[in-house]
């Protein structure tokens, strides 16, 4: 299952995406608005694909883990959470050398466009901490409007709980 765009191809993360995965998913600035990360071992990123590479196997799956590549170079990873019939949600994370350069916003469009078209879904929603300017600007350049914000968040870098936003686009 391959999904190409004008600059990219999305395809089922595995143990392939290992060390680049573990490259953008460890690194601290990469991550520090992230609930989930950063890994703090090759050994937890490992365990972390193999659950997405079972997912992707599974007939009833919870997640679908695509990782982005632009050539060779695997440079992030979009999933797509299954909530229920009808509605997914969008999480995403790019290595930071390849921020500023529209590649989320390419990839995640076409993981929305799969999960309409293979999928079903007609609501897309998504979710960041309310520092992360980036990634709420993303939402809004995606069509997405701003649902909520909410307390609760805890981020695995930090102390404390944080502030989350909810954005959502009906297609």
């Amino acid at each position: 299952m391959r999904i190409t765009t004008e600059r990219l191809t999305l395809e089922p993360i595995s143990l392939d995406h290992l060390q680049a995965t573990y490259r953008y998913s460890s690194d601290p600035e990469n991550t520090r608005l992230m609930m989930f990360l950063p890994y703090d071992s090759i050994e937890e990123t490992e365990d972390y694909i193999r659950q997405c590479v079972e997912m992707w196997g599974n007939e009833a799956p919870e997640f679908l883990e695509f990782a982005v590549m632009r050539g060779d170079d695997h440079i992030g990873r979009v999933t797509l959470y299954l909530l229920e019939p009808g509605l997914g949600e969008l999480g995403w994370i790019l290595d930071k050398r390849y921020w500023g350069n529209g590649y989320a916003a390419e990839a995640i469009r076409a993981v929305m466009e799969y999960g309409r078209r293979e999928r079903g879904i007609r609501r897309f929603i998504a979710m960041c901490d309310s520092e992360n300017a980036p990634s709420y600007s993303l939402m809004e350049r995606l069509g997405m409007r701003f649902v909520e914000c909410t307390g609760g968040r805890k981020n695995r870098s930090m102390d404390g709980e944080r502030q989350e936003l909810t954005y959502e686009i009906f297609v």
